[in-house]
């Protein structure tokens, strides 16, 4: 049963912005703790070589950009790494392989072992590797993964338009099989890759009505990359993010809005107003992905300016 009709979502989208942030902030205050920020830290553990054609990506093997193909981390890096996040603050630690699915093979293998040893370190663990059937999500589960990030990307009507190496249909496939291994989804879209307000309505649509809505939702502005088709798109400005956190807030009331790429071009005052519209979850570090974040350092700064702080790892756990 639709949760959401594509109409009442474009109304909340169009109200006056004041107002629907004004909606949006009430909203937040009844589902979540105010101030409280899950904080993600991303680690690309294979990077580049994809035979993806994703319009937006550094990493797809059609496009000549600077992103050069790595083979797997080492074991110990990766633990490293999640070290160092959990000393920073970091609440998820999401390990990301490039590729079009998930092969039952030595990575998988290897991915598996990492988030054993991410979850032993304390934190949240959370993977995005492609497509993957409900058997992997399963192993994935047991090996103590807490969420599986899928992006819908855009609008089903758009989404050709970005990627043709796979079908709308095949994301939410794999988000079925996520859901029903029982790991929360990660799952959100970006905007700036040509789309209509239209699109960015249909994506919501599609978000908000998944058998079971997003336990988190990252929004994603493009970061335009030289080599790739998107690289003369213009960036999208705080108004417009504003409309999506907080369409997004009102119709997916329980979930974590985060607000992911395109963040290093936003002022401090930008982030409070997406504090303010409904986000409370941010990537920190200074890389994501392949595209610059902000620094450490300049996102305790904002933490201690507007009083946020993060949110405990495992907090549901640990409170039962």
């Amino acid at each position: 049963m639709e949760k959401w009709t594509k109409e009442q979502i474009s109304e909340i989208y169009n109200r006056p912005l004041l107002q629907l942030m004004y909606e949006s902030n009430e909203v937040y205050k009844q589902n979540f703790q105010v101030g409280e920020i899950v904080v993600n830290t991303l680690l690309s553990v294979k990077t580049g070589g994809c035979p993806e054609d994703c319009s937006y990506c550094s990493q797809s093997s059609k496009y000549v950009t600077d992103v050069k193909a790595s083979k797997m981390m080492e074991l110990e890096a990766v633990i490293e790494k999640a070290k160092e996040a959990k000393a920073n603050g970091t609440t998820r630690f999401c390990i990301s392989s490039m590729g079009t699915r998930v092969r039952d093979n030595h990575d998988f293998d290897n991915v598996l072992e990492m988030v054993k040893a991410v979850r032993a370190e304390g934190l949240e663990v959370c993977c995005t590797l492609g497509m993957l059937n409900p058997e992997q999500a399963g192993k994935l589960k047991d090996a103590g993964l807490n969420a599986y990030n899928h992006n819908v990307d855009t609008s089903d009507e758009y989404y050709d338009k970005i990627i043709t190496t796979r079908t709308y249909q095949d994301r939410l496939d794999t988000l079925a099989a996520v859901a029903g291994s029982g790991l929360n989804i990660c799952s959100g879209g970006i905007i700036g890759l040509g789309e209509s307000h239209e699109d960015r309505i249909g994506m919501l649509h599609t978000l908000a009505n998944l058998p079971k809505q997003p336990e988190s939702v990252p929004i994603n502005c493009l970061v335009p990359i030289k080599g790739t088709p998107l690289e003369n798109n213009k960036r999208v400005n705080v108004w417009e993010m504003l409309r999506m956190i907080a369409t997004a807030r009102i119709t997916m009331p329980q979930s974590v809005v985060r607000i992911s790429a395109g963040r290093e071009i936003m002022s401090i005052e930008e982030q409070a107003l997406c504090f303010m519209a409904g986000a409370n979850s941010i990537f920190a570090g200074n890389k994501l992905l392949t595209t610059p974040n902000p620094e450490i350092g300049t996102d305790n700064y904002m933490f201690n300016l507007l009083g946020l702080v993060p949110r405990p790892a495992l907090k549901e756990e640990l409170s039962h």
